[in-house]
């Protein structure tokens, strides 16, 4: 009841800027009663209605909280259902952006809103579900999901675990409350060693605490010669003689950094051609608006246009959609990826090193420090630590051709040499699942706390 009120307390301190950006965004109006009230067996949709959940077959629910674990999850699903076809998979996800994403990849599964961590929206999700595996993408760290799992006897696992320095600093802040959750987790893949020591010091028992490696190395991409790529190479016009920078999962101000370099660029390399890709959608009319300012013409790949042969270097591609950007990056010899200038602490830089770009990043990437630490270790990526270091960068790739395929080589045996993950993943879930009784008594004692 505490965590209730206090819930209820932070929704309210919250509210002004919940309803600003539903007002002007739309954000939050949707699964407005699955998040409050919980999940009902009348929300769930089906695209099959022949799959609908029995009561005889098991559940494993799969939680992703946005679009980069949907995307993280795609292939441990898929590899989930292959291996235990016993099992009936749901989806869950916290975002609009998320939601839709998991439709389009999970067409024939249930797919919803996670409920709020409220007593009642958690229950009531867990009795229409009665799931026997919870498999949170990362770290979703709600107390209420994770207790109430406990008391309907399902197993709960975190998949790719990853706790940065700062997110462990806060939880052990908090360690009375919270390191009964911890402790309450059946087992937890964490990507690196770094990672494992946190959720051991917030709380976790060690022996269920694994290193697994990143699962992100899995889903990384190994060839150009997909159809979608080419599909995309049609529609802008891409020529083999162009030379592609792709600025991807920007944030403000990265944008601003990308075409100020590619205003420099382009007047000596006029072969050079700039496709900017924003991180979250209610940026897209901005960043159209800050294209245009820069003197550009803005091609957004939402518009119904047709697929062209020729793309000027006066106009600037803009990735409005969704899903697209790991083929964007399979367009590009230069890659920018972004999240590293502010606080965001960095995006996914594993899917245009799996296509061998020339990789480039700001300072602060530690929601993927192990990643660009193997990554610029092997000289496979290269760290900026300011904005202007983007124009150096891009300047030596296409003066110098050999040192940038020898950044993509690099970067393709890292990711090469990392793989498999998710087959680690899958062996210890099957073991869990396989228990017939909780691991041992101490972790009866930890969800009786």
């Amino acid at each position: 009841m505490l965590l209730n009120f206090l819930y209820c307390a932070a929704l309210w301190i919250a509210s002004p800027l919940v309803i600003y950006r539903a007002a002007r965004f739309g954000r939050y109006r949707r699964g407005v009663r699955q998040k409050f009230l919980g999940l009902s067996r009348e929300d769930l949709e089906f695209a099959n209605e022949t799959r609908k959940l029995s009561g005889s077959a098991p559940v494993a629910w799969f939680h992703a909280v946005s679009v980069g674990e949907v995307n993280l999850i795609t292939g441990l699903v898929r590899t989930f259902r292959a291996a235990h076809p016993d099992y009936q998979v749901v989806v869950s996800t916290s975002t609009d952006t998320g939601y839709d994403l998991a439709k389009s990849r999970f067409h024939d599964l249930p797919v919803f809103f996670c409920p709020l961590d409220f007593t009642w929206s958690i229950n009531r999700t867990f009795a229409t579900l009665r799931p026997r595996l919870l498999v949170l993408a990362e770290l979703e760290l709600w107390p209420n999901l994770i207790r109430f799992a406990g008391q309907w006897d399902c197993r709960v696992a975190v998949a790719n675990g990853r706790l940065s320095q700062r997110s462990a600093k806060s939880y052990r802040r908090f360690s009375r409350l919270l390191s009964p959750t911890f402790a309450r987790l059946d087992w937890i893949g964490c990507q690196e060693s770094s990672y494992a020591e946190r959720f051991v010091a917030c709380g976790a028992r060690p022996q269920a605490v694994a290193i697994t490696g990143s699962i992100k190395f899995d889903d990384a991409p190994s060839t150009r010669d997909t159809p979608e790529i080419h599909r995309i190479a049609r529609w802008a016009g891409v020529d083999p003689w162009h030379q592609v920078l792709v600025a991807g999962s920007t944030h403000s101000g990265e944008e601003a950094i990308a075409l100020q370099a590619y205003q420099q660029l382009s007047a000596e390399h006029r072969e050079l051609r700039l496709v900017i890709v924003p991180r979250h959608k209610e940026r897209f009319d901005e960043v159209a608006k800050l294209i245009a300012a820069a003197g550009y013409q803005v091609r957004r790949r939402s518009e119904k246009l047709s697929p062209s042969d020729h793309w000027p270097a006066d106009t600037v591609v803009l990735v409005d959609t969704l899903g697209e950007l790991q083929h964007w990056w399979g367009i590009s010899r230069i890659a920018f990826v972004g999240g590293g200038f502010g606080a965001r602490g960095g995006q996914n830089m594993l899917e245009p090193a799996g296509y061998g770009s020339a990789v480039c990043f700001g300072p602060n990437t530690q929601n993927f420090e192990d990643i660009a630490r193997r990554l610029i270790a092997a000289e496979g990526a290269v760290r900026l630590q300011e904005p202007g270091e983007l124009l150096r960068f891009a300047e030596r790739c296409l003066n110098d051709p050999p040192a940038a395929d020898s950044l993509g080589l690099q970067a393709r045996e890292v990711v090469a040499a990392h793989r498999g993950a998710t087959a680690r993943t899958i062996k210890q879930l099957s073991r869990l699942i396989a228990a017939e009784q909780r691991p041992d008594v101490g972790r009866e004692t930890a969800r009786a706390a």
